[in-house]
């Protein structure tokens, strides 16, 4: 029986498996009514997006299969022709890998140890071109399939930076390709031009009179939201590495050097290599953290309340958040507005830039900056004490 929630699939045994009915017009090509392959996964994320794409090739074929049996006007009059010749659908270059199979080649060499939204990413935005251009040799896409891209995200409502986006993947899944099976074919889709801001909304900070009033207000209500909140607003942590701590990130809370480390856990991954930090903690962050460590929970983790499953749940965190945020700080302003304000609050101060990059786990330029262990926590507390 055919599941519900992905469309043409059905579960035996445990594993997924496409099944897709044969258009009664192209009947007469196929030996069986009904077309079944095993897409060799037991997760439904990975069955959906295998699914999908399954079926936009079989479309693409099928829209070619019914080309080559149309009439075509005029082609009586071609030289050496007769009305019964029909034009044959393009066959892929077999020397030059699909798309599909760059896909594959990219995931398996670059997916290696990286979070689980790497792949979606990539696996979505080779989806929306397979679905839209069919999947090809990486050497017959054309300049008009990236723009014929390029307008079909626009004419979906995507902002400029989700179609930058989505052009980087592409960008960076057939460049890999090229690469690793030495081909000499240009990328189409490098160079295309989109309005890069359209629909982009610009975050603002926090004015430091709102950030006041919000650790007030976290104060009087006293709960694991509002000392998450509170956590955020004196770090400039990002709202997932604050949902997915351990209370056993928090170190030396009965110390002079109190900090929280923010590292990477199975549940939750960091966003990149030098987001992996400590932060010292001061003013409403120390509090937070000392609510959190003496909290009778039962459990590991500081906000258990997003991490009931295998993953952080940090979206489910920042609808909440926000939600309650927004009747204390100007319009336009989110949990995410906090780590602006931060960058701002430091140079308020004149912390040094590189200071303030290992503070918020920014990455810093130069080649100068991977050496060493960076700056010890009583020169960091030392800044973060002046910012708040």
């Amino acid at each position: 029986m055919l599941t519900k929630s992905i469309p043409h699939t059905f579960i035996r045994n445990g594993y997924y498996y496409f099944s897709r009915r044969v258009p009664a017009d192209l009947r007469d090509h196929y030996s069986y009514h009904r077309i079944v392959q095993g897409l060799r996964t037991t997760s439904p994320q990975k069955a959906k997006v295998q699914a999908s794409i399954t079926a936009a090739k079989l479309e693409a074929y099928w829209s070619q299969m019914r080309l080559a049996k149309s009439d075509v006007i005029g082609l009586s009059l071609v030289k050496g022709s007769s009305s019964s010749l029909k034009v044959a659908p393009k066959q892929p270059n077999i020397d030059c890998p699909s798309l599909l199979d760059a896909l594959e080649v990219y995931l398996e060499q670059k997916g290696k140890g990286r979070p689980k939204t790497f792949r979606v990413a990539a696996e979505r935005s080779c989806n929306y071109l397979i679905g839209l251009c069919g999947n090809k040799s990486l050497s017959d896409y054309t300049r008009q399939d990236a723009l014929q891209f390029r307008d079909w995200l626009v004419a979906r409502g995507l902002t400029g930076s989700s179609i930058t986006r989505n052009f980087s993947y592409l960008k960076a899944v057939i460049n890999f390709a090229l690469s690793e099976y030495a081909l000499d074919i240009r990328n189409p889709f490098v160079g295309v031009y989109h309005d890069r801001s359209a629909g982009v909304l610009v975050r603002k900070p926090i004015p430091i009179e709102a950030i006041r009033n919000v650790q007030s207000e976290c104060h009087a209500i006293d709960d694991d939201m509002r000392w998450l909140i509170a956590l955020i607003s004196d770090t400039g942590m990002r709202l997932a590495e604050g949902a997915g701590l351990l209370k056993e990130d928090l170190l030396g809370l009965d110390t002079d050097l109190p900090c929280v480390r923010v590292t990477k856990h199975p549940w939750r991954n960091l966003k990149t290599a030098s987001s992996g930090r400590k932060i010292p903690l001061v003013g409403e962050a120390l509090w937070a953290a000392k609510r959190m460590s003496e909290a009778d929970n039962g459990s590991d983790f500081a906000f258990p309340r997003y991490n009931r499953r295998s993953i952080t749940t940090a979206n489910s965190a920042s609808a909440a958040l926000n939600k309650w945020l927004k009747h204390y700080v100007p319009v336009g302003c989110t949990m995410h507005s906090f780590r602006h304000s931060m960058r701002d609050r430091l140079r308020a101060v004149q912390c040094p830039s590189d200071i303030t990059d290992q503070i918020g786990g920014w990455t810093t330029d130069g080649v100068g900056q991977g050496y060493g262990s960076g700056y010890p926590m009583s020169v960091l507390r030392e800044w973060l004490e002046k910012a708040a």
